[in-house]
């Protein structure tokens, strides 16, 4: 260790001596930094987070001797320690020599506190850098000296700048592997510089390193005399972050849930994400726009007379309004917007492409609603930031589109508000996170266009009708007999004089649909369409017939949940892809195998059959008239 960490661990040590409570009161109120390292892959960002965990004395004496053996077992001694090997922990990551997720690591030194996230630099794990940075205020984007600005080193760097990170380092490493030469050092920070103002990037500070050696990283080296500006900690230590943004804009607070322990207490407890709130003030709950006052600000410590941006509180209101979890509570003078259409940037982090139609959950805050994305407008090169043309967007892209949602989302845009501007997207069968987005603004016609009531209901349509409307959706491969046994089906239903209408596959692409292909992405939008054309049909009173591939369980639910529930029938005409193939009527299996039609359900695009459908056809053991009777039976029984 250097005199001057000598020094001031000395002065650490000698307050904890004489006043324990001193010293705990002061690193209280230290200042928190947090701040990810990322770049390209083997650039050194676990070597530079060892280096700052040794260097701030945050390695104890038993790690200190792990890390000097395993140092030994590779290969090197002394002060040439291996410090990648204290942070990546697992073995996975250390046989395949990168970081696959993130980790998190805490520090100190005497002037600030610090929360580290070391972020993977392999493009597969692009998401994960995404979900470091989510609360980052500095992004320390490392370069190999041997290697220059390589394309991770532009993603990271424009998807720092997208998150909304100000604070950028842009920390050339290894450069005792290339002799510490100014000119190479140099040609470096200017390629970056160009690259970094054609994205936005007004400033970042820039500085030469190597996270092995230890230059610059607490201590400026001898070996870059050249060099002027400070060292890695002493920037990380005085770098200025604006710790009151957050309190000066407007009060917003997710709820989180109702805090409700007896019958005489009622609050309302969640983060509070900007502002501050006192009791008296006027405030609006979103999206109902009921207002009340504050009477009180609770937390486990007592009642505060302010609440800030940061804490965890639990508001009481005078009034008995109607407020539940996902509502946001904001100053009634100032509130945030609500609307169902936005314009959003969409990090695509799923190993499936986006289907541009399918129902996704949006997560945003503590709101979760069911969201559609329309194609994207345009992808964005990040190479070159030039916007091209996609239908869709696939692992690691970066893209613009519209998505609407089922109900009025409290929003605010990404760049005045992280917490009520940046989402999440989420698979509804797998669960799986599969995108990040930020809101750039609502639709015009969210809120030009609404909904315009109709004095004939529904129900009334119904009762004209004599009968309780519903769909039919019969799924299955093509050549299973679903047509067929539609038709017979509508048949019977019109000799008992109920009001039917069929749609079948083949005749809405001769018109709803003839603009739409075999993709994945035009298969979803084949089913969106009809399943609304569906239940407009049914908001008529009638009895819908519908005989469609519909390859998707995905998109079978999302028109479930466009009906009222019973109303959605789910027939499964199940053949075996063998028996569909000797009858392949159209000759489409025989196209298929030979490579003359490409995307074709159950030989190179993916048939997935439904797991509890209300009716089960198994053409195997049933005629189409049986199942035809069979079917009919069930909707009167119903």
């Amino acid at each position: 260790m250097s005199d001057v960490l000598q020094e001031s661990s000395y002065q650490a040590d000698s307050l904890i001596a004489e006043d324990i409570d001193a010293y705990l009161d002061r690193h209280q109120h230290k200042s928190l930094l947090r701040f990810i390292t990322c770049g390209s892959v083997d650039d050194g960002k676990s070597t530079l987070i060892g280096r700052l965990l040794y260097d701030s004395k945050m390695i104890f004496e038993d790690q200190l001797a792990a890390l000097e053996a395993d140092s030994k077992r590779v290969g090197t001694q002394g002060q040439n320690i291996d410090f990648a090997l204290l942070v990546d922990g697992l073995a996975a990551e250390r046989e395949q020599g990168i970081t696959i997720d993130v980790a998190y690591r805490f520090f100190a030194t005497d002037k600030r506190k610090f929360i580290v996230a070391d972020t993977p630099g392999h493009e597969q794990y692009t998401r994960n850098m995404v979900t470091g940075a989510s609360t980052a205020d500095l992004a320390v984007i490392l370069i190999d000296a041997r290697k220059g600005v390589l394309v991770q080193t532009r993603r990271h760097s424009y998807l720092a700048h997208l998150i909304g990170i100000k604070n950028l380092v842009l920390a050339v490493n290894k450069m005792d592997l290339i002799d510490y030469d100014q000119a190479k050092y140099d040609a470096i920070v200017a390629d970056y510089q160009a690259f970094a103002t054609s994205i936005g990037i007004t400033g970042f500070t820039a500085m030469p390193i190597s996270g092995f050696m230890g230059d610059n990283i607490s201590l400026r080296s001898d070996k870059t005399p050249w060099y002027q500006g400070p060292t890695l900690m002493e920037h990380l230590e005085t770098v200025e972050i604006d710790a009151d943004a957050d309190r000066a804009k407007p009060f917003r607070m997710p709820v989180q849930w109702v805090n409700r322990p007896n019958l005489d207490f009622r609050g309302f407890s969640g983060l509070i994400a900007s502002g501050t709130i006192k009791p008296g003030d006027a405030i609006r709950v979103l999206p109902s726009a009921k207002q009340s006052t504050v009477t009180r600000i609770v937390t486990a410590d007592g009642d505060l007379d302010e609440g800030v941006a940061g804490q965890s509180v639990t508001i009481c209101l005078a009034d008995e309004v109607d407020c539940s979890r996902g509502d946001v509570i904001a100053i009634a003078g100032n509130p945030p917007q609500a609307a169902d259409q936005f314009e959003a940037t969409i990090v695509w982090m799923a190993d499936e492409e986006m289907l541009p139609g399918r129902p996704y959950w949006l997560k945003l805050g503590t709101q979760t609603v069911t969201a559609n994305i329309q194609a994207p407008k345009y992808q964005v090169n990040v190479n070159t930031m030039e916007h091209l043309a996609a239908k869709t967007l696939e692992l690691n892209a970066i893209g613009v589109a519209n998505l609407s949602v089922d109900r009025q989302l409290v929003f605010e845009s990404y760049a005045d508000n992280r917490d009520l501007g940046g989402f999440i997207l989420i698979d509804k069968f797998t669960n799986a996170t599969v995108a990040a987005g930020m809101i750039h603004f609502s639709l015009r016609r969210a809120q030009n266009v609404h909904w315009q009531a109709s004095d004939v209901t529904r129900e009334r349509h119904a009762e004209l009708m004599r009968q309780k409307p519903a769909v039919l959706w019969f799924t299955g491969l093509s050549g299973a007999g679903k047509s067929t046994i539609a038709n017979m089906v509508e048949r019977k239903l019109a000799r008992m004089n109920r009001h039917t209408f069929l749609l079948d596959g083949d005749n809405v692409r001769h018109g709803l649909n003839k603009d739409l292909g075999f993709t994945d992405a035009d298969r979803v939008e084949n089913i969106r369409r009809v399943g609304e054309v569906a239940k407009l049909m049914t908001d008529a009173g009638l009895i819908v017939v519908t005989a469609f591939i519909s390859p998707f369980r995905a998109e079978r639910e999302m028109v479930r949940q466009m009906l009222p529930a019973g109303e959605f029938i789910e027939v499964f005409v199940d053949t075996s892809l063998a028996e569909a193939e000797k009858r392949d009527v159209k000759g489409l299996y025989a196209k298929a195998r030979s490579g003359k039609l490409k995307n074709f359900t159950g030989i190179d695009s993916p048939y997935e059959a439904p797991e509890k459908p209300e009716i089960h056809i198994d053409t195997a053991r049933m005629t189409p008239d049986q199942a035809a009777e069979l079917i009919v039976e069930y909707l009167l029984d119903r």
